[in-house]
């Protein structure tokens, strides 16, 4: 394998018992808990208002056709999503599976995407709270003090709910996700209750003739509303203007739409901590996106069904003016309760991905290697305060929700990375088992990228500034920082040296066994007579010491024969005792750059032990580190 900046990760090792002790997640997530994951992260605020909003300016009553077209892409992207999280059910989602896939620097690049997403969504829905929590807290009549009335419901400048809300969420993760599992899983049921009364109740004034024109007419664009990619390209060889409504207008709310959609690849970030990752992955991805796609097109047909789309006002908020215009205000206050409890969820889930998303980047070396550090019960807390401290420096500093379109397009970049992933694993390493497969995956792969690449091309020209901007800061801190401090560089470093120096002991006038140079026979030191060959212990040499497997076997030396522990993060354990005085020596572990290696070889997937209670054991449950010095690990 090639040492450069391409280099790959071995399935086997990123699947494997890589890291002992304080360096595992313990496992926590079954597969309704997933599905909780994704609904929380999925449903938001949103919901109630993403339809409304483009619906009054892009689609009219079109935009359920909208909501079907986003959805179709998203379930595309899924599926190679499942096939990945099967295949290598680790943290890190699209960055793990670009690392096997691709190599380091491919990987870097997908990773550092996911951070400015998942970064942003953070600080974008953080602030997005404070405004639907000040809104609640004056439709129910809850006064507000004078002193704070100028600090919450701010879209930019120091806040204090959104910073509240995000203090409160990273202290429930760095101090055990058992706890936020349990908080999601109430919010969510709450809000997907709320939802279901919206959707029952707007359905009772449904109104057949608001859906005519189905399409209206199309027409130019708003001046102000921001030039996309492709009108740009279309005004240049076309020299028109930009139009909304129309069919045009139904394919230009879709990437909008993917933007509620979102989420569903957060869920392959808890792999590592959930039972049975390769088969509950997959159908918690799957369930959760259906079941979020059925919901938001449920509420678009409510909407619409209630109230003319020209009638809609999109700068506030659409659906409780809606509930007011068909006769029910009372509608209001639930609509405030569940997109209060939508949006909390959704900053949940985002710090939960975020948080294991730089877990695994600093588990690689690729960032701090400190980060990577859990705590008694298995929770990477330093990677949740570092990663929420920077969601809460950035929701109070910058004006994020102006931003709102580079978290879409975050997303998007790591979308056409899987798809591609999963064709050149098929190619590269047929062998693996494959829980999930994508169906006809070279034509769905290609069906994938190009619906996702179209999304893309519809967001703003400035947009992709912003997004290129970012790109290249991330690759001037791979090249400065994150080439020289990979784990995976060192490791092929050592294993090179090791070959080299096995070479060197076998060339002729190289020295052998433990004299040393100028030793005599045996490798004894000279004037030192050997023992005579019936005082030997049985196994031993004319040194009196054991010889080692690389002594004695006649094929090429591997870089783990060494007879102390290795400083290898890929080695579960250090080799064990002699099994007897006169029996054989123990194995060493084989070699997993060695074609046709499987998991089994190298560890494997950690698989519960007896009285485990159905969940992992983890290392320091079961012996002591392998390594006196935590940071030796590597």
């Amino acid at each position: 394998m090639r040492n450069n900046m391409f280099r790959r990760l071995p399935v086997e090792q990123a699947t494997g018992q890589l890291y002992g002790g304080r360096h595992r997640l313990r496992v926590a997530y079954r597969t309704r808990d997933l599905i909780v994951l994704g609904l929380g992260v999925m449903i938001g605020s949103g919901i109630f208002k993403i339809a409304g909003v483009q619906a009054a300016t892009a689609a009219g009553p079109a935009v359920i056709v909208s909501f079907v077209i986003a959805g179709v892409v998203c379930l595309l992207a899924a599926l190679f999503y499942a096939e990945l999280a099967s295949v290598v059910p680790v943290a890190g989602s699209a960055y793990s599976y670009s690392y096997v896939a691709f190599g380091e620097l491919w990987a870097w690049v997908v990773g550092w995407a996911l951070l400015l997403e998942l970064l942003l969504a953070a600080s974008v829905v953080a602030r997005a709270w404070s405004v639907f929590a000040a809104q609640a807290l004056g439709d129910f009549a809850v006064p507000v003090p004078s002193w704070l009335a100028d600090l919450v419901g701010q879209p930019k400048g120091f806040d204090v709910f959104a910073l509240g809300i995000l203090l409160l969420l990273v202290a429930v993760l760095a101090t055990g996700s058992r706890l936020g599992l349990r908080t999601l899983w109430f919010m969510v049921l709450a809000k997907v209750a709320v939802i279901g009364l919206v959707i029952g109740v707007g359905l009772t004034f449904f109104d057949p003739g608001n859906l005519s024109p189905f399409v209206p007419a199309a027409r130019p664009a708003a001046d102000g509303s921001g030039q996309t990619v492709l009108d740009a390209v279309f005004g240049a060889a076309t020299g028109s203007t930009p139009q909304v409504f129309g069919i045009w207008g139904v394919l230009a709310a879709a990437p909008a739409i993917a933007f509620a959609y979102i989420g569903f690849d957060l869920i392959a970030t808890a792999a590592e901590e959930t039972r049975d990752a390769p088969r509950s992955i997959p159908r918690g991805i799957i369930v959760s996106l259906v079941t979020a796609v059925v919901l938001y097109i449920g509420v678009a047909v409510a909407l619409v069904g209630m109230v003319p789309y020209d009638r809609l006002d999109p700068s506030g908020p659409v659906l409780a003016t809606a509930f007011d215009a068909a006769g029910a205000g009372a509608m209001g206050k639930v609509i405030d309760v569940g997109a209060v409890l939508g949006l909390t969820t959704v900053i949940l889930v985002v710090l939960i991905a975020l948080t294991r998303v730089v877990f695994s980047m600093s588990r690689d070396g690729l960032l701090p290697r400190g980060l990577a550090e859990t705590r008694r019960y298995g929770v990477p807390f330093r990677s949740a305060w570092v990663s929420g401290g920077a969601a809460i420096v950035m929701s109070q500093t910058i004006d994020v929700l102006t931003l709102e379109q580079l978290v879409v397009i975050g997303t998007l970049f790591a979308f056409l990375f899987v798809p591609a992933g999963v064709l050149a694993l098929r190619r590269d390493r047929p062998d693996l088992h494959r829980p999930f497969r994508v169906p006809a995956a070279p034509l769905t792969a290609t069906l994938a990228i190009g619906a996702v690449g179209w999304l893309m091309l519809n967001l703003k020209v400035q947009t992709w500034a912003y997004f290129l901007a970012w790109m290249a800061v991330g690759v001037l801190i791979y090249l400065v920082y994150g080439r020289r401090k990979s784990q995976l560089r060192r490791l092929l470093t050592e294993k090179a040296n090791h070959r080299a120096g096995a070479g060197a002991a076998g060339r002729p006038g190289a020295s052998s066994g433990t004299g040393g140079p100028g030793a005599g026979p045996g490798g004894l030191p000279p004037g030192v007579a050997p023992y005579p060959a019936e005082h030997l212990a049985p196994g031993r040499s004319q040194t009196g010491v054991r010889p080692r497997p690389q002594d004695t076997d006649p094929r090429p030396a591997v870089p783990y024969s060494a007879p102390s522990p290795p400083q290898n993060p890929y080695l579960s354990q250090p080799y064990g005792p002699r099994t007897s005085g006169t029996g054989p020596q123990q194995q060493p572990p084989a070699d997993p750059y060695a074609p046709g290696a499987s998991h089994h070889q190298t560890g494997g997937y950690p698989q519960p032990g007896p009285g485990s209670r159905g969940r992992h054991r983890r290392d320091d449950e079961t012996q002591q580190p392998p390594y006196p010095n935590e940071h030796d690990r590597w």
